[in-house]
């Protein structure tokens, strides 16, 4: 028989975080501890099914009426709306004029992946800009959607362990008119560094002036501070500027449902002129690509967000979320501090959100997966819900040795 068409298929690298994770899996040693993945744990280092998300699963599975026919090509109304708006506000003039509305997409990368897609065959659309660091993600999907230069903007400043608002302007200002730049709506994926509202008012000025188009990437609304509202604040200043935005949004972190894909992408217009067309197209875009969203996971999202009972249970749940991670950020730093491990610490609790950019370098990294069992990024990046009460002064003391081994994290 002849050789396999498929000979010639080169074998692709291994993608790091899901790579960590198995040899977590695979790891025997009870002291073990996984900071790579980016899930929440409980403090016994469980997942967490959300008691409002159960209490709602067994709602829509009792009730007879609902079926499994197919959902519109840009989703569920209910879901889309209240997405849309737990985004921009129940007050966002974008909504009450009906400049704004959702598309339902596969998660926060289906997102991703669909206004880009969009972006470059209806606005012809070829440069991009992410930050330096970014979510490894971001690179590929744009790419991958046939935009043809990426490039980066300076955003970690390691020496300070602080953002760069400095080098991130000037390298905005080299952007040319047109060009996308993605833009973390709040807990920065990897650094849990944040502009202040100050700063994202000196971005909108520089974008504004300089015609760039802001895709936000919004993945942990709610998740990251306990207030949805505080979290959309640069999104919905964006709006009021009257910018014309993209927006990916993910409830994988702020309602814990990872698989099954719940998404949404926000279009904001400055007219409705134009509302229908970009509808119909990406209508188009989505019919080609996989016909339809699925159903379940946009169920529990739009009957959570449209009942208050339900919503204030939510609110509940991502308080209690956040509010670990605030505690898990706060420990680790004090117990660092404690066994006065070389250099400084107070951006542990400087940064949001679930990961944290610790400024491990790579030979620490590797000392804590090798002989302590601590998974983590090589770039130093740790999920903060990996830590719990039982754990998280092992990981210090591993982290202190570490770094008087090799030396200072600079």
């Amino acid at each position: 028989m002849s050789s396999s068409i498929f000979a010639g298929v080169e074998q692709g690298p291994a993608i790091e975080v899901f790579a960590l994770n198995r040899a977590f899996q695979e790891d025997t040693n009870p002291k073990k501890a996984n900071l790579g993945v980016g899930a929440y744990r409980t403090s016994e280092g469980k997942p967490w099914v959300l008691p409002v998300v159960r209490k709602t699963e067994i709602k829509i599975a009792s009730d007879e009426s609902i079926n499994h026919e197919y959902l519109p090509v840009l989703g569920a109304e209910a879901f889309t709306k209240a997405a849309t708006t737990l985004l921009l506000g129940e007050d966002s003039p974008a909504l009450k004029e009906n400049k704004a509305f959702g598309v339902q997409t596969l998660s926060g990368t289906g997102a991703l992946r669909v206004g880009a897609e969009f972006l470059r065959r209806q606005m012809n659309r070829k440069v991009f800009y992410y930050s330096d660091p970014t979510w490894e993600n971001h690179h590929k999907v744009f790419m991958d959607s046939g935009f043809e230069h990426a490039n980066t903007y300076r955003y970690w400043e390691q020496s300070k362990r602080v953002l760069d608002i400095d080098g991130m302007l000037e390298d905005l200002e080299k952007a040319p008119a047109g060009a996308v730049i993605i833009l973390h709506a709040c807990a920065h994926n990897p650094t849990g560094c944040d502009p202040t509202q100050e700063q994202w008012v000196k971005i909108a000025d520089l974008m504004e002036r300089k015609k760039l188009f802001p895709f936000f990437d919004s993945a942990y609304q709610g998740f990251a501070s306990g207030d949805p509202d505080y979290d959309a604040w640069a999104v919905r200043y964006f709006v009021k500027r009257g910018f014309e935005i993209f927006c990916s949004q993910s409830f994988a972190k702020n309602f814990g449902l990872y698989c099954e894909r719940v998404g949404n992408l926000t279009i904001v217009c400055n007219t409705t002129e134009h509302k229908a067309a970009v509808q119909s197209q990406f209508t188009l875009l989505i019919r080609g690509m996989y016909s339809n969203p699925p159903a379940y996971g946009s169920r529990i999202v739009s009957t959570v967000l449209n009942n208050a009972d339900l919503r204030k249970e939510w609110m509940d749940c991502i308080k209690t979320m956040s509010g670990r991670i605030i505690k898990m950020r706060q420990a680790l730093r004090s117990r660092l501090e404690e066994l006065k491990t070389p250099g400084t610490w107070n951006h542990i609790t400087q940064q949001i959100g679930m990961f944290s950019y610790t400024g491990l370098n790579e030979k620490q990294v590797r000392i804590l997966i090798d002989e302590y069992h601590i998974y983590l990024l090589k770039t130093g990046r740790i999920n903060m819900c990996g830590l719990n009460e039982n754990n998280v002064n092992y990981v210090a003391e591993a982290i202190n040795a570490a770094v008087n081994r090799v030396g200072s994290q600079l």
